[in-house]
């Protein structure tokens, strides 16, 4: 590994997510150990005073049946054991009659007790051994007979249990630690991997694969939702370089003809002998060629301005069915030169608020497209009415209809298909139908079959507030 690499593992997010995770991990045991020390120590401290309390009560109960004699017999017996007490009997004036000091009360200076003024209410005296770290503990009573009766205890066995305690704790929480910050790491390396597929596959797109896709780690949580839709978003920016190319291919094919054309043109005014007539229809051809390259341009910047929102749309209320006549006026001569009869069948209050033109170039290509792929003595029908919520329009033919490779592709820019390429066309009128409907708020669809003709269904909002408030 680098320097360079070294010296960027703390700025990395694993290392921090680690970092927090081994810090929080720490902290928590630490609290959890403090806590468990501070109730075990209460714990131990209250039993040793209600072991201090139970003895002296025994012993006082012990004096006033047996006397002084009794008390020194049982406080003997006492001191063999593992963690004795101390008794001491003492006279009113606090100077002492008997008294039993335990092996473990080393350091305990006696005259400091004799010192101490018992006629306060103090229940519970706290001495420190000189010696060592050693704290003595002493409750005290008074006699019927006015002595004075005290048992004691000292905290080493207490203390004995807490370092034990503490010397287990040193050991767990070396081991916790190292369990925190593995842990920490595993966690670490376990979420972020989602993160590192991610940066792989957006370094694998960088380098030119288009295809690359990122592994779904099925989690169930937001970064399984994250790969998700970064693999749909590849998908989406993968279909669309691949429609720009397939356009552009097609552009670069459709400008090829009309670019040659002119050239052609040109030379052959240009070779020709200063005839004036030819230079006349030269240019005329010029000028038609001219025209279509023109033709497609402009529609391929309406189609764009339709799909990005900005195309400029002069909306009016119109009554539907009037458009519709006077569109099909415009193509009843074309239709009569093919053979083919025209029908409508149109409701009546099939209003609109749409821009007239932008419609009827929609019906117009429809139109045209339906004269254009029927044969001699075919028929083109044109139905709209209301629906549920939309105004319909069915333009239906029984030409050529379409293929089902090629229906789902019909509504791209510049597609046409291999029965569609025998026909003068630029392939961007049915492009520019959805661009139109859809900027108007509605919608497009198509059935169709080969040799059963196709219908066309256009879904436009009917003229009401919802609808001019959504458009």
């Amino acid at each position: 590994m680098s320097l360079w690499s070294l010296k960027n593992i703390p700025k990395t997010l694993s290392f921090r997510l680690t970092l927090w995770y081994f810090v929080i991990f720490s902290l928590s045991s630490l609290v959890l150990f403090g806590l468990t020390y501070i109730f075990l120590y209460s714990s131990l401290r209250e039993y040793d005073r209600n072991m201090i309390q139970t003895k002296l009560e025994e012993f006082s109960i012990l004096y006033e049946t047996g006397g002084i004699e009794d008390i020194e017999k049982d406080a003997t017996a006492e001191a063999d054991k593992k963690d004795p007490f101390l008794v001491r009997l003492a006279s009113d004036k606090n100077e002492t009659l008997f008294v039993n000091l335990p092996p473990n009360f080393s350091g305990f200076d006696l005259n400091e007790l004799e010192k101490i003024d018992l006629s306060n209410d103090e229940k519970l005296i706290i001495l420190q051994s000189k010696t060592n770290k050693t704290t003595f503990e002493i409750a005290t009573t008074e006699l019927l007979d006015g002595n004075i009766l005290q048992v004691g205890k000292s905290n080493m066995e207490r203390e004995r249990i807490l370092n034990h305690f503490r010397e287990i704790f040193t050991i767990v929480i070396f081991a916790l630690i190292m369990l925190g910050f593995g842990g920490g790491t595993f966690f670490a390396i376990r979420a972020l991997r989602p993160i590192r597929n991610l940066t792989q596959t957006v370094q694998s797109i960088v380098t030119g694969k288009m295809g690359a896709h990122v592994p779904i780690p099925r989690t169930g949580d937001e970064l399984d939702e994250l790969v998700r839709l970064f693999n749909e978003m590849l998908e989406k920016i993968e279909s669309l370089i691949t429609g720009m190319k397939s356009s552009l291919d097609n552009v670069a094919h459709d400008l090829r003809t009309p670019m040659a054309r002119l050239r052609a043109e040109a030379e052959i005014a240009l070779q020709s002998c200063e005839d004036i007539n030819l230079y006349k229809e030269a240019l005329i051809e010029c000028v038609e060629e001219s025209d279509q390259i023109l033709r497609m341009l402009n529609t391929l910047m309406d189609i764009s301005e339709a799909e990005t929102g900005t195309m400029k749309l002069d909306l009016k209320v119109v009554d539907f069915s009037k458009i519709i006549d006077e569109t099909i006026e415009l193509y009843l001569y074309l239709a009569e030169e093919k053979n083919i009869k025209i029908e409508k069948n149109t409701t009546e209050n099939l209003f609109l608020m749409v821009d007239p033109n932008r419609i009827k170039q929609v019906i117009a290509n429809l139109l045209d497209n339906a004269i254009k792929y029927t044969p001699s003595g075919g028929m083109v029908h044109l139905k709209a009415y209301m629906g549920e919520e939309n105004v319909i329009l069915e333009v239906m033919d029984t030409g050529i209809g379409i293929s089902p490779e090629d229906l789902p592709k019909i509504w791209d820019r510049l597609f046409r298909g291999d029965k569609s390429r025998a026909q003068r066309g630029l392939g961007l009128g049915l492009s520019l139908v959805k661009a139109i409907v859809e900027a108007h708020g509605g919608r497009t669809e198509v059935k169709s079959e080969p040799h059963k003709g196709s219908t066309f269904i256009i879904h436009l909002p009917s003229y009401n507030r919802t609808s001019l408030h959504n458009i």
